[in-house]
């Protein structure tokens, strides 16, 4: 697409999108161009400044894209983790015990969460029980 700046016989600017210079001559030639203040179809292309993609507005761009996939990888988060509590059994500091009370079939099988120490963490994984932190995201109030 190509921008133009424009301007009619009666000094209003205005600007245009076309799919190319050809294209430009194609509508003006036909009559669909004109002035969207007084129609004027007295339409001619003005200078304008180019549009120039700087490394700058490069890595603005691409820290826009990152922030939006980070905003939206962070939306989903919450919603999994939201997920987890509504669907979980809170067992609170008698995590550690309820998680090896359902892995040795003492209790039946369910969702839990709840809080353990590092200690209790890593004892559970060396036993062989699978254990996942919930992770903790901007504005959680828990």
């Amino acid at each position: 697409m190509i921008r133009y700046a424009l301007s009619c016989d009666n000094a209003h600017q205005f600007e245009g999108w076309f799919s190319s210079s050809e294209d430009y001559d194609r509508q003006k030639g036909l009559g669909l161009v004109s002035c969207p203040v007084c129609q004027s179809q007295r339409v001619e292309k003005t200078l304008m400044a180019p549009s120039v993609a700087t490394a700058r507005k490069k890595e603005e761009s691409r820290a826009f894209v990152m922030e939006a996939a980070q905003r939206e990888a962070i939306a989903r988060l919450k919603q999994v983790v939201a997920e987890i509590r509504a669907n979980a059994d809170d067992v609170g500091e008698r995590f550690a015990e309820e998680a090896r009370k359902i892995h040795y079939g003492e209790v039946e099988a369910r969702g839990i969460i709840g809080q353990a120490s590092q200690e209790d963490a890593l004892a559970l994984i060396e036993e062989g029980i699978e254990i996942a932190p919930l992770p903790v995201l901007p504005d959680d109030a828990n």
